[in-house]
């Protein structure tokens, strides 16, 4: 903050010219109406879904970094391909950050809004990769005694997507879970609670360092897509969980059709399970996440019996409504240090993050690596 009176918010800018800005903003801090909550923003992590709207379809192996103290700014080239993609947020300045968390400085008139003062609290609400944020006291989530707003930075996004795919499950009446990336921070989440709740996961990883990670923490069924036994060893997997709802992190390629494969051939070994158009039960794939950007291909060699199609936190939680929002919320504070735990590669500032070398390093998205900024560093 260069005053008492504002602060610095980052936003991402497309061009029709074909150029990504991704730069700091000094904004005035704004003054809580009677139901809002002013939070200083000590912790916000950077999830996949904030670095589609920082980044876009821009080149980041091409992009630099000019400017110096608190006017860094980040650009890279857009092709043109990805500019008729983002066509509809071309020109927009689009404020960053999904979700963070940091302690209320300041509230309205409001008995709920008044209750929170100096509280340490989470939020989601976007707008997070900034120094403050006015928000709504209803849509804060405060922290148990001892927890501090790194252990709260990430208590939405992961925590909550993991928790709703169980929903989900429950909701359409399937029995257990295939997840792809499953070493990524909120597969480790997805097998821990899965362990807690009883609920069969199959886990598909790339390595078998990744396997190994994920078998450490007790997970039964682990299977390494690079082996050219990936298909029996995911089939097997199947069969004996009973599988018939995945969720899929990379979106492109054949993975959501090959796990369908697999679920039809788990469904085949069961006697009278097979008809003329395939197993009866529904196989479900949800892609929610686009770590591989190449085009979805399916070969529909799996009956009749099944989908594919996306899948959103904001989208599922607005279905399920307030009540089930409420539970899982009340969950993740009480367990914020088990099992919704998350470990960062690196913390870096505000300006940290618009440094080429460190942009290319976290947008690289490797499995299990996550950055946190720390706006007031």
């Amino acid at each position: 903050m260069s005053s008492n009176t504002t602060y610095l918010q980052m936003f991402s800018t497309v061009s029709a010219a074909g150029e990504l800005r991704l730069e700091l903003v000094e904004k005035a801090i704004p003054k809580p109406e009677a139901s809002q909550v002013l939070v200083r923003i000590e912790a916000t992590p950077i999830n996949p879904s904030d670095q589609g709207v920082m980044f876009g379809m821009s080149d980041i192996g091409a992009g630099k970094s000019s400017g110096i103290g608190k006017n860094p700014v980040f650009t890279a080239p857009v092709s043109e391909q990805g500019l008729r993609v983002m066509k509809a947020r071309v020109g927009q300045t689009l404020a960053v950050g999904n979700e963070g968390a940091g302690t209320v400085v300041a509230t309205g008139t409001s008995e709920l809004a008044q209750s929170l003062a100096g509280k340490i609290v989470a939020v989601m609400g976007g707008s997070m990769y900034g120094q403050y944020r006015c928000v709504e006291a209803a849509a804060c989530l405060p922290l148990l005694a001892g927890h501090t707003a790194k252990d709260g930075a990430s208590c939405f996004v992961n925590p909550l997507t993991a928790l709703c795919m169980i929903e989900t499950m429950k909701l359409e009446g399937h029995t257990a879970l295939v997840h792809t990336a499953a070493a990524s921070n909120l597969g480790q989440m997805l097998v821990r609670i899965c362990q807690a709740d009883g609920v069969a996961l199959v886990n598909i990883v790339r390595s078998e360092q990744q396997a190994k990670l994920l078998r450490d923490m007790g997970a039964k069924y682990v299977v390494n897509s690079s082996k050219d036994s990936f298909m029996t060893d995911l089939t097997d997997a199947i069969h004996a969980t009973g599988a018939t709802l995945a969720f899929d992190a990379t979106g492109g390629g054949m993975l959501a059709s090959n796990i369908l494969s697999c679920m039809e051939s788990a469904a085949a070994r069961t006697p009278g399970a097979y008809s003329i158009y395939g197993s009866v039960k529904h196989k479900q794939v949800y892609l929610y996440g686009g770590l591989d950007t190449s085009v979805t291909t399916l070969n529909r060699g799996y009956g009749m019996a099944w989908g594919v199609g996306g899948w959103l936190l904001p989208n599922f939680l607005a279905k399920a409504g307030m009540e089930v929002a409420a539970r899982l919320r009340t969950r993740v504070a009480k367990e914020l240090k088990t099992n919704f735990a998350s470990h960062y590669t690196n913390e870096i500032s505000l300006t940290e993050a618009l440094q080429a070398d460190t942009v290319r390093q976290y947008y690289a998205k490797h499995t299990g690596e996550k950055y946190l900024i720390c706006p007031q560093r």
